[in-house]
């Protein structure tokens, strides 16, 4: 039976509600519980480091995009940054978005403010760790991220090693079956189809090959090719939002107050929306949260570890900056068009409700924005992913598995553009909680090596928290 055939039978209805049992009981209360609450430890640990440093944060980016300090590292700081936001600014910004709304209201738009809010020190924290334990593999390239401080940072730990082969496992597995490839490449068909009318095969050739030119050279082609698309379709993307917000500048307060209202109070039915209650916001808000701008996740960590860049802490900050631009920005932008133009009632979902609220306002222009932006945003997010399930494959059978990794990735890639199926996103969200595990356990465990690296850097004058 071929892999179509495969995929072609998880239609059942059993199988998806199998799935997406598993997929609430891994984002259950104890893991969001996990998630925010490391957050905001570290948010504790390090006096507000996402409010009272992000200026600095981001006077670094602007800076650093060339700079070379002569040390260790494949690719800039800022390289390493858009690298690792072109494989978050994807379909989480739109589709996800679209997703976490029509299931859990207005609210689920908050919670993804209080999770990327905390998430920013998270991000940091997993940055800068990734940076201190980088090693380099037998081609000369820098390798780290979780498996790597997961494995020398608790190098005293008798399950050092199994948590870190098991981080590695379900990288892979994103990057196979989760974020990575069939959520993206069928988000680019889809698009491609309804915005421009391309024929699926067309597009599944043409997406498959430039994957496979750029993935062929590395990081350093991946960064190249991200250096140049995400920064110009983030402005652009925005750029729109603003001009669709402006527009209907009297709906902002009375959508930001819904926003609110609906965090904490159940939100009632209308038109095509069932209705939520706070919970079901919650969980929704946090869980397309994370899969938006994977803080907490271990991916950013290792697009950080290529970094040439000295002090762990600096690429903390840089990395930091992600979680800020990708929710803060991007996702909120999203969220505020959908509800103030009313298309989260309606029948439509994902990319449909997405690009019903742009063309709504902006007519074919609005409808052109969310198929391009749809479609640049998942092409990065593909060669992100690719890179981040290189690395995995790297740390646990060695280089030689980095060439077959990438054919079967390639591969994965063609096959995902004709598969239209439920549990594609529930595939993603079970694999993204099975990596976020492991990841907090280690920063949780490091968290003196988080203070202590961020002390050497500030100096001794921030007066950061010891631990208790």
């Amino acid at each position: 039976m071929d892999l179509l055939n495969i995929f072609g039978n998880i239609h059942s209805v059993d199988v998806l509600a199998i799935l997406t049992h598993i997929d609430r009981l891994i984002w259950g209360p104890p893991l969001l519980m996990l998630l925010v609450g490391t957050g905001l430890y570290l948010t504790y640990r390090l006096r507000f480091i996402q409010i009272l440093k992000l200026p600095t944060a981001l006077r670094y980016v602007l800076r650093r995009g060339h700079k070379d300090d002569g040390i260790e590292g494949d690719i800039s700081s800022l390289a390493a940054l858009t690298t690792a936001l072109a494989a978050t600014i994807g379909t989480g910004n739109i589709v996800g978005v679209a997703t976490a709304i029509q299931i859990g209201g207005p609210g689920a738009l908050f919670w993804m403010w209080i999770a990327a809010f905390f998430g920013m020190a998270t991000k940091y924290s997993e940055c800068l760790l990734a940076v201190k334990y980088r090693t380099v593999d037998e081609n000369g390239y820098m390798s780290g991220g979780p498996m790597y401080y997961i494995r020398n940072g608790l190098a005293h730990k008798p399950y050092s090693e199994p948590l870190a082969r098991f981080f590695a496992i379900s990288g892979i597995g994103v990057a196979f079956f989760g974020i990575g490839t069939f959520p993206q490449i069928n988000a680019i068909v889809d698009s491609a189809s309804f915005t421009f009318h391309i024929p699926v095969p067309y597009t599944a050739v043409i997406v498959t090959t430039l994957v496979a030119l750029v993935i062929i050279g590395g990081i350093r082609s991946i960064a190249r090719v991200a250096m140049i698309i995400v920064p110009f379709m983030a402005v652009a993307y925005v750029f729109g939002c603003v001009l669709v917000i402006a527009m209907n500048i009297n709906s902002l307060w009375p959508t930001v107050i819904l926003i609110v209202r609906s965090a904490f109070n159940p939100t009632a039915a209308a038109g095509g929306f069932l209705g939520s209650t706070m919970i079901l916001a919650m969980q929704m808000g946090i869980a397309r949260g994370v899969f938006s701008n994977e803080s907490g996740l271990g991916s950013a960590p290792i697009a950080a570890a290529a970094a040439r860049v000295k002090e762990p802490a600096l690429q903390g900050l840089i990395s930091m900056t992600g979680t800020f631009f990708d929710t803060i920005i991007i996702c909120t932008m999203t969220g505020i068009v959908l509800i103030m133009t009313g298309s989260w009632k309606g029948e439509l979902a994902g990319a449909y409700m997405t690009d019903y609220a742009f063309s709504s306002v902006l007519g074919d222009m609005g409808s052109y924005l969310v198929g391009i932006g749809l479609i640049f945003f998942a092409f990065t997010t593909i060669l992100g992913w690719n890179y981040y399930g290189e690395r995995c494959t790297e740390f646990l059978v060695g280089v030689k598995g980095i060439l077959p990794y990438r054919i079967i990735y390639i591969m994965m890639v063609a096959s995902g553009a004709f598969l239209t199926i439920d549990v594609i996103w529930v595939l993603a969200d079970i694999f993204n909680g099975l990596m976020i595990i492991p990841n907090l356990i280690a920063l949780i465990g490091l968290r003196k090596v988080i203070v202590s690296e961020t002390q050497k850097f500030f100096g001794s004058q921030e007066n950061l928290k010891t631990d208790p």
